[in-house]
C-alpha cells in the first residue's frame, strides 16, 4: 500500500506565494507518476500539474508560468510552487500517485487566496 500525505496549504493574500509538499510512503516503484489537482467550491476535480518519475511534466493552462512542480525521488516527495497566487487558485488542493495500475490520493489540503 501506499500513503501521501500533503502539507503546506494555508491563507495568502493574492499576488503570493505558497509551496505545496507531499510525501509519499510506502511500497513506491521506481516508475511512477506523481500530480497535484485541486477541487474549488462548487467545481470539478481538476490535473494542475504532474511529474513523472524521469522529470517530464504538464500544467494545466490556468496556472503555466505561475506553478512548478518538482520531485525527490530520493524522498519520495513532489512539490509544488505556486507563485502570483490569485483568488481563484482557491481550493482543496490534493496529491497523486500512479504506479503500476493503482491510484492513490492524499487527504487534501486547503489553499485560500484572499483578494
Amino acid at each position: 500500500q501506499v500513503q501521501l500525505v500533503e502539507s503546506g496549504g494555508g491563507l495568502v493574500q493574492a499576488g503570493g506565494s505558497l509551496r505545496l509538499s507531499c510525501a509519499a510512503s510506502g511500497s513506491i516503484f521506481s516508475i511512477n507518476v506523481m500530480g497535484w489537482y485541486r477541487q474549488a467550491p462548487g467545481k470539478q476535480r481538476v490535473m494542475v500539474a504532474r511529474i513523472t518519475s524521469g522529470g517530464s511534466t504538464n500544467y494545466a493552462d490556468a496556472v503555466k508560468g505561475r506553478f512548478t512542480i518538482s520531485r525527490d525521488n530520493a524522498k519520495n516527495t513532489v512539490y509544488l510552487q505556486m507563485n502570483s497566487l490569485k483568488p481563484e487558485d482557491t481550493a482543496v488542493y490534493s496529491c497523486n500517485l500512479i504506479q503500476r495500475g493503482p491510484e492513490y490520493w492524499g487527504q487534501g489540503t486547503l489553499v485560500t487566496v484572499s483578494e
